[in-house]
């Protein structure tokens, strides 16, 4: 995943695995300068998650406050769409081929997302005002361009990560001009529970 957008020529690759080295798609990476400076958020967007195969796809969403999202059906089951974060709490019953209306995300914070019906459907979406924000790719790379020299705090965050450690924090990188660094993050990572559901409740 590619980030970048400004007149300065610094680059800043974060490469994330698990402890076994094996790449971690899924992450959130954001990058604060030390000094507050950075670009504020563009016009807000509108993202779509769908429920397809009892999955919710993509598994972790990236936004920012102003934001909008709509949960999609395109299963030919029911699902019943929840959250009880603080950021936004709601429930839809979508049918199938459905969509809810467009919900509006107010502020920062992680939203956990899961399905009444099926236990294992499970995404996230991780609302951000950072300057600089990316998901990782399926190789666990984040890349980072035009970065104006200066130091910065970068932050990893995975839905899997302990709850003791919600999120990975680099402090003070500093980067010149004309920098090209890697900074990797080796995450220790709970179990996927996704696909731990009842196949005798997927109709409904």
């Amino acid at each position: 995943m590619l980030a970048g957008g400004h007149a300065a020529a610094a680059q800043l690759t974060v490469d994330i695995t698990d402890r076994q080295g094996k790449p971690v798609p899924d992450a959130v990476v954001t990058l604060l300068r030390r000094d507050g400076s950075g670009a504020k958020a563009g016009a807000a967007t509108t993202h779509s998650i769908d429920q397809k195969d009892l999955m919710f796809q993509p598994y972790v969403e990236l936004a920012h406050p102003g934001d909008a999202v709509v949960f999609r059906n395109s299963d030919t089951t029911r699902h019943h769409v929840y959250s009880f974060s603080p950021v936004k709490q709601f429930e839809y019953v979508i049918a199938p081929h459905d969509s809810a209306p467009a919900m509006k995300l107010p502020r920062t914070g992680v939203v956990a997302i899961g399905c009444n019906i099926h236990d294992g459907m499970i995404a996230y979406l991780y609302v951000t005002d950072a300057p600089w924000s990316a998901h990782a790719d399926a190789g666990g790379h984040v890349v980072f361009n035009d970065l104006p020299a200066g130091a910065y705090d970068i932050r990893v965050w995975h839905p899997r990560l302990p709850p003791a450690k919600p999120d990975l924090v680099q402090n003070g990188v500093v980067l010149a001009a004309d920098d090209r660094r890697r900074v990797p993050f080796a995450l220790t990572l709970l179990p996927d529970l996704r696909f731990q559901f009842d196949r005798e409740r997927t109709r409904y």
